[in-house]
């Protein structure tokens, strides 16, 4: 097996975690990206609508490894009178995983507020009856409140904070015994596998048995972000969480390889290309089907209409859209089987 620099994966994720990327507010980790390629020493460019692809070497036709930068959140849809914000969420955030939660609400010239979402009667000794009993909504009954002085509309709006701000969760990293629990493990501990990767590719003067791309995109929690890919693309795996649940194999010290997922079937030849690349590299790992709501940035390609073939690996997960954890050794046996395909 190849050596796994769990210090250095570890602190990738903190600092990514450590970076707000509600969909379509990218540039702050765009930029970290960048910084990271040019520390690998890897050539990268920065896509259009939003994104980063590094070559990592090898000839031939292109594999593309996609992990998305982007993070579900929530968007000022509204200022109260009495100045508490109503918001929409960005990606599938559910009221549920959002109440309680302390968050940042960055304005468009860049000023950087705080509060929390909550349920508007939030006290409950005295929350009417009627409240107890009704489910949830952005719409009727859940707000973000800011910490600050505001008493009324005006007094947020001299704030600078408009309509369509960006509202950003904490993430709230934890570690213990081998277990990360945290906001945002979709998809930020698969950047930081491939980061690690890269890194071991870099430092033993590794060539990709073909062209390797990376490719951190960031629009995949709404949609679209695989639905452009890299001209010379012949073959992708996203990398992304693997859902752990009573009705799936899947484990948190295992990387699970997706044979089906809501939309279709991933590509078969290819899965068992990664099944033989596990096996030979001694890879903990389990093949899994994930329905009924399950979908990765290979999807968005496919739909899109590239003509590719497409596969999809990720770290087993419990929890997903609130708070996730994995295990390190999940993270190690995806690091494991990565390396093995693209250089074993």
């Amino acid at each position: 097996m190849y050596q796994f620099d769990e210090t250095y994966v570890i602190s990738k994720l903190k600092e990514l975690l450590a970076i707000d990327s509600t969909t379509g507010y990218f540039r702050e980790i765009q930029d970290y990206l960048v910084k990271e390629m040019k520390e690998l020493d890897f050539p990268c460019e920065e896509v259009h609508k939003g994104g980063v692809i590094a070559n990592l070497g090898g000839e031939g036709d292109s594999l593309v490894i996609m992990a998305h930068g982007d993070d579900i959140g929530l968007m000022v849809r509204y200022i109260k009178d009495n100045g508490a914000l109503v918001v929409t969420n960005v990606g599938g955030l559910r009221e549920e995983d959002a109440t309680g939660v302390y968050c940042r609400l960055h304005t468009r010239k860049g000023d950087v507020y705080t509060g929390c979402v909550r349920r508007v009667h939030s006290c409950t000794h005295v929350r009417p009856d009627s409240d107890n009993t009704a489910p949830l909504s952005y719409v009727t009954n859940v707000e973000f409140v800011l910490v600050e002085d505001v008493k009324c509309r005006q007094d947020v709006l001299d704030l600078g904070i408009r309509v369509g701000d960006i509202i950003a969760l904490d993430p709230s990293f934890h570690m213990n015994k081998g277990y990360i629990t945290s906001r945002f493990l979709d998809d930020k501990a698969c950047i930081a596998v491939l980061l690690g990767v890269m890194k071991h590719i870099r430092d033993n003067s590794l060539t990709c048995k073909r062209n390797v791309k990376a490719f951190f995109t960031m629009f995949e929690e709404i949609g679209h972000g695989g639905a452009w890919l890299p001209e010379g693309t012949k073959d992708i795996i996203a990398l992304d969480i693997a859902p752990v649940s009573p009705t799936q194999v899947s484990s948190e010290k295992k990387v699970s390889l997706f044979a089906k997922d809501s939309r279709f079937p991933y590509h078969y030849e290819m899965l068992t290309e990664l099944v033989e690349a596990a096996e030979k590299v001694g890879a903990a790992y389990e093949v899994d089907v994930f329905t009924p709501r399950y979908g990765t940035d290979s999807d968005f390609a496919i739909t899109a209409g590239n003509n590719v073939r497409h596969a999809a690996i990720g770290p087993g997960t419990i929890g997903s859209h609130g708070y996730e954890r994995t295990h390190i050794d999940g993270l190690n046996n995806m690091y494991q089987l990565l390396l093995g395909y693209m250089v074993g």
